[in-house]
């Protein structure tokens, strides 16, 4: 988790220094523009790691106790439902975005 939190800020960090000069000049169009599909982009792979996460999770959960896989598998569902219905409604906000 901390490797991936590093390569994250390392992005964000690079996309930063490359936005700066592009975004300084006056009249042009500016290199690098975050639209809505970029966003949506952000959100379909975070929530498929979440999910990824979640499932990784259950089946490790389901092989140390089997007698209470049917516990694991309702909540993992359960979870994996509340992060598809944000991503749904983020992905929602960015359409309308898109076409507004």
């Amino acid at each position: 988790m901390a490797r991936i939190l590093q390569l994250c800020m390392v992005v964000a960090a690079v996309l930063l220094v490359i936005a700066t000069p592009a975004m300084a000049q006056d009249g042009a169009e500016a290199l690098i523009t975050f639209s809505p599909s970029f966003g949506a982009a952000i959100i379909i792979l975070g929530a498929g790691f979440g999910i990824a996460r979640i499932g990784a999770a259950a089946v490790e959960s389901m092989a140390r106790q089997p007698e209470a896989a049917g516990d694991i598998r309702g909540g993992m569902v359960l979870a994996a439902a509340l992060i598809e219905g944000a991503t749904f409604f983020a992905l929602i906000v960015c359409i309308i975005a898109i076409f507004s």
